[in-house]
């Protein structure tokens, strides 16, 4: 009986899978999880005082840990006890490498066959540029995310564990390394003070350079990783989508850090050494890339700084990484088209080749539904609770773009303000425009073709 019942679930499960798109599977397998730890976070014994924690508030955190985000409303270390912290790092982990991936280790590590249409999924998921292969790459995703996750966890503990004792040092060694690696943002610093995030810790080398460097190789995409391993130093040979990730994450972050030093010099940098400056400098560029963590008060940014971290949080990190944004390459082709666009050139060419139109549609578009959607929550909060336009507007493409960078408002927020919070976190990480197109993918076009009519523009 129970055989034939679960027969019956899993056929009707796969007439479901069968209707579904490749987006629409995504989609609905991170809301999956999402609701999973909503009821998990709600548990008594994931709070600290064993009570429950109420529905919108551990919606909003499941939302901000499976979408890689970082925004809270409560205090990680104050509010959540061990359970808790577990569940929320279980999430990162699982938002950050995309649950199709972490499907596949399952998988793997049950010698299951991964069939065309898994393999098409998993392609979909890591936003790989190519179907073949696929399997050896998400191996190589899954070992390298082990080693990296590893060797931060390795690093980490041995700061943490002089200060908080061994268990608990490596414990938050392991925490923080994934949350970094991931582009999480979530910290356990709270035992410190309250939202204070790694602000103990600006003049830190080791924790500094540690973080850097996880939050960049985890943003720059995993098909970067592929061409890196296997081209090594040969950077001509590399894929024209890994050069334009390396060079612009480059510039962006030495950059970045530059314009924050300028800006930032005679505020909050003030009084601090030449080292304690050049790495606040970094990190806060760094963790714009959609990292969250921060090792300066953003509150007490100037308009400039935090104009500069906004502009940094809508662009984001690479495709096919733990990151979000807009994407670099996204930026790099928008940027291209206007060039192209007022030179009156044929195409857009980079690196003697010529970017596929259909290419350039989608990061026009892209740039243009991301900066919609923010602006939108950024006009109903605003509006409905009558907060500063600078720190709301910091805070909508922070969510929009999977960052978690706060001026601390977010404690604030009435519930309406949470929900439209959630919707641009949820839509930054599954990808705002692939969201949109999930509910069309399947719909038949026109075989009309209207006639054609010039409008004026500009």
């Amino acid at each position: 009986m129970k055989e034939k019942i679960r027969e019956r679930i899993v056929k009707r499960l796969a007439k479901i899978s069968n209707r579904l798109s490749k987006m629409q599977i995504i989609a609905l397998g991170f809301l999956i999880v999402i609701m999973s730890g909503t009821l998990l976070l709600m548990l008594p014994v994931a709070s600290r005082s064993g009570e429950c924690t109420g529905f919108l508030d551990a919606l909003f955190t499941a939302v901000s840990a499976t979408c890689v985000t970082g925004l809270v409303v409560v205090d990680t270390w104050v509010h959540w006890s061990l359970f808790g912290q577990i569940v929320i790092l279980v999430m990162i982990q699982i938002g950050g490498l995309g649950f199709m991936t972490v499907s596949v280790l399952f998988a793997l590590m049950m010698h299951r066959k991964i069939g065309l249409k898994e393999r098409s999924l998993i392609s979909e998921s890591v936003n790989a540029i190519q179907l073949g292969g696929i399997v050896g790459l998400v191996r190589k995703i899954l070992i390298g995310t082990l080693i990296v996750e590893g060797t931060g966890a390795i690093l980490l503990s041995v700061r943490f564990c002089g200060q908080l004792g061994l268990a608990r040092g490596i414990y938050y060694g392991i925490f923080h390394s994934i949350s970094a690696f991931c582009n999480a943002g979530f910290d356990l610093m709270g035992y410190q003070g309250e939202y204070s995030s790694m602000v103990n810790y600006s003049g830190d080398w080791l924790v500094n350079i540690t973080l850097i460097s996880l939050i960049v190789i985890g943003g720059i995409g995993f098909i970067v990783w592929d061409d890196i391993t296997k081209k090594k130093w040969h950077f001509k040979q590399y894929r024209v989508h890994s050069k334009i990730v390396l060079i612009t994450t480059a510039v962006l972050l030495f950059g970045g850090a530059f314009l924050f030093y300028l800006f930032e010099k005679d505020n909050i940098l003030a009084g601090m050494g030449p080292g304690e400056t050049f790495l606040s400098s970094m990190f806060a560029s760094t963790t714009t890339r959609t990292a969250g963590f921060n090792t300066t008060d953003i509150a007490a940014y100037t308009d400039a700084g935090k104009l500069l971290s906004t502009i940094l949080m809508f662009i984001g990190g690479s495709p096919g990484s733990t990151a979000g944004g807009i994407k670099t390459t996204t930026f790099v082709i928008f940027l291209l088209y206007m060039r192209s666009n007022m030179l009156k050139t044929k195409g857009v060419n980079i690196f003697h080749r010529r970017i596929h139109e259909d290419s350039v549609k989608k990061a026009s578009a892209v740039v243009c539904t991301n900066l919609l959607l923010a602006l939108s929550v950024t006009l109903l909060i605003c509006g409905t609770q009558g907060m500063g336009l600078s720190d709301v507007l910091l805070e909508s493409v922070s969510a929009m773009s999977t960052v978690g960078m706060s001026s601390g408002i977010t404690r604030g927020f009435t519930a309406v303000s949470k929900i439209g919070i959630m919707i641009l976190m949820y839509c930054g990480r599954v990808g705002s425009l692939s969201f949109a197109l999930s509910f069309t993918d399947k719909r038949k076009t026109s075989p009309v073709e209207y006639p054609e009519e010039k409008i004026l523009i500009g």
